[in-house]
């Protein structure tokens, strides 16, 4: 056994409750290493009765490691636990707080894990509506000109080539106008870039976190767009920055005009005095970005004016929570009170953070609902578009991402392929639609929430930004209906198939750039299948299931060799789970 895979401890994801009457335990072991686990637990203050016992299943796998999962339950939801673990040449030990030994643990030992108590003010509460959306993400200025009267001066013909500071007139208006669109699509949330008060086109140097930006609308435009969106069952999420302002917001403006006594210097990271903009003497985003100082949200008053903005547009406008620009650079205590004062204003609102890391430490459920899940990105981008690594290396990937997370929380993850900070994905493809059409089938697929930035259904193209934000194209001629038509199939499918959204995943072939897996959620089962091979691949699973093709009319015999046509994805569902 190597003892020095095995680890265990208290917190999420290897302890936590999934409900008020339900604890998830996790152990890691070494990959295949462990010939049985053995979960034994009892209520943390039975001294008399004997262990119960709970066997655990392998849950995640990865090149190094098995992860082993398993529900238990006790009338008062406090436990005490071990684990008995035997390995491949039947030698048993166990594990608790003391570590790994070879002798029992007595009934009345005091060593075991303990998880004192299940509190409701613990739980992660998982969002089903998040879970069943999927989002389109809209960069306001370049989506739909709908209202040429609030144009900027600078604006630009629209389609023309982008710059960092082009203009070209994509307001509000211009996308209610494009709802039904969307609709037809079959979007369900939608995810706009900032549109608050600001002198830049992309709105994240704010200088006025109450007011829509004249260029975009106004505020009774913004509400008009949230009830059009909720007609239509869409719900809207804004984008706000709360780790910097713009260097023309009101704080800022008092701290150049009136140096160190301003009364607001405590709302900054000012080094020195006076304020030199040219040299940067203050903290700002990134290097040295100038127009962007950083607030300091530990100081009282910046923290209360920005939870103050928090609940204003959730409350007043109606908006269905926040993406939340930089938010990893912003403190935790910060993000605990902004949640609890949004959620207080609506309840199934959601909080996502744009973090591109690791996330752990916002993800207890005291904090944020859900992160853009930028490892998933680069993993599509590596194994379809570019082609760079082999399909065990792209499950790996997954499979180390899935398991650092709750189980709740990989389903509200935002499994983004491309945004306004990235080149597009069918750049990264090499404009080859095949690779762009596999990548989106499984996208679609895998655990988590499929996101659409915008015109990636109608094969809009560009680099690094500006190029990844480009103008919308609206002439039906110019638009890549194959790709627009096989996100409506792929949307519809998802919709259709619960198993697709809370379903576990289970790899059933991995090997020679074939993936296969299988989804399954309250005995409905679909198993999807990718080839991402220039040719056709025979597999033969042995799986003795009659199956509908999803994508095709027809029944398949799963028993039988498969015959994956090249570039190919498909799609069967367990006959007798779908309607005649």
């Amino acid at each position: 056994m190597n003892k020095h895979a095995i680890y265990h401890i208290t917190d999420t994801p290897y302890a936590y409750g999934k409900n008020l009457n339900t604890l998830r335990v996790v152990l890691r072991t070494a990959n295949g290493d462990i010939k049985e686990c053995i979960l034994c637990y009892k209520d943390r203050y039975d001294w008399k009765d004997e262990f119960l016992i709970e066997r655990m299943q392998i849950d995640r796998t990865t090149e190094l490691f098995d992860f082993y999962k398993a529900d238990i339950s006790v009338e008062r939801n406090r436990y005490r636990y071990f684990f008995k673990l035997v390995d491949k040449g039947n030698n048993i030990y166990y594990l608790d707080e003391r570590g790994l030994r070879n002798y029992k643990i007595p009934k009345d030992e005091a060593t075991a894990f303990q998880y004192p108590y299940i509190a409701e003010g613990d739980l992660y509460k998982e969002v089903s509506w998040l879970q069943e959306s999927v989002v389109y993400q809209i960069f306001v200025d370049r989506f739909f000109n709908g209202n040429k009267d609030n144009d900027p001066k600078n604006t630009l013909r629209w389609g023309t080539s982008v710059t960092p500071k082009s203009m070209f007139g994509g307001d509000i208006k211009g996308i209610i106008s494009k709802l039904d669109y969307l609709n037809d699509l079959g979007v369900d949330l939608i995810y706009l870039t900032p549109i608050f008060k600001s002198s830049s086109n992309h709105k994240y140097d704010v200088n006025d976190y109450y007011n829509i930006d004249p260029q975009f609308g106004t505020l009774e435009e913004g509400k008009a767009l949230v009830r059009e969106c909720h007609k239509r069952g869409i719900r809207i999420v804004f984008d706000c920055v709360f780790n910097h302002s713009g260097d023309d917001f009101f704080a800022f403006k008092d701290i150049l005009k009136n140096g160190e006594k301003s009364k607001y210097k405590d709302w900054y990271f000012i080094d020195s005095y006076p304020v030199d903009q040219k040299k940067v003497n203050y903290y700002s985003f990134s290097n040295h970005i100038k127009s962007m100082p950083k607030l300091n949200t530990s100081n009282k008053e910046v923290k209360e004016y920005l939870l103050k903005v928090g609940e204003f547009w959730v409350k007043e406008v109606g908006i269905d929570g926040w993406r939340l620009d930089v938010c990893d650079e912003v403190d935790h205590n910060f993000w605990r009170s902004f949640k609890e004062r949004v959620k207080e204003c609506k309840n199934d609102s959601i909080i996502i953070g744009e973090i591109m890391h690791e996330a752990t430490s916002f993800l207890k459920g005291d904090q944020m609902d859900g992160i853009m899940n930028y490892p998933f990105k680069g993993a599509l981008i590596d194994f379809f578009a570019r082609r760079s690594i082999t399909v065990e290396q792209f499950n790996e990937i997954l499979g180390q991402n899935s398991t650092i997370y709750m189980e709740g929380i990989t389903r509200q993850l935002w499994n983004l392929i491309g945004s306004h900070d990235t080149q597009r994905f069918l750049t990264e493809c090499e404009d080859n639609i095949e690779r762009m059409k596999l990548a989106i089938g499984f996208q679609f697929s895998y655990i988590g929430v499929p996101y659409i930035y915008y015109g990636d259904e109608i094969g809009l193209t560009g680099g690094e930004d500006p190029e990844s934000r480009k103008c919308m194209i609206w002439e039906k001629d110019k638009q890549n209906l194959e790709l627009f038509n096989w996100y409506k199939s792929l949307i519809k499918i998802r919709k259709d198939n619960l198993s697709l959204v809370y379903g576990d995943y289970k790899v059933l072939y991995c090997k020679e750039n074939v993936l296969i897996f299988e989804r399954n959620f309250n005995g409905e089962k679909v198993i999807v299948a990718v080839n991402n091979n220039y040719k056709k691949y025979y597999v033969n699973l042995g799986l003795d299931i009659m199956a509908k093709d999803l994508l095709k009319d027809g029944v398949v015999d799963l028993s039988k060799t498969l015959i994956l046509d090249s570039m190919e994805f498909k799609v069967w569902k367990k006959e007798g789970m779908f309607a005649n």
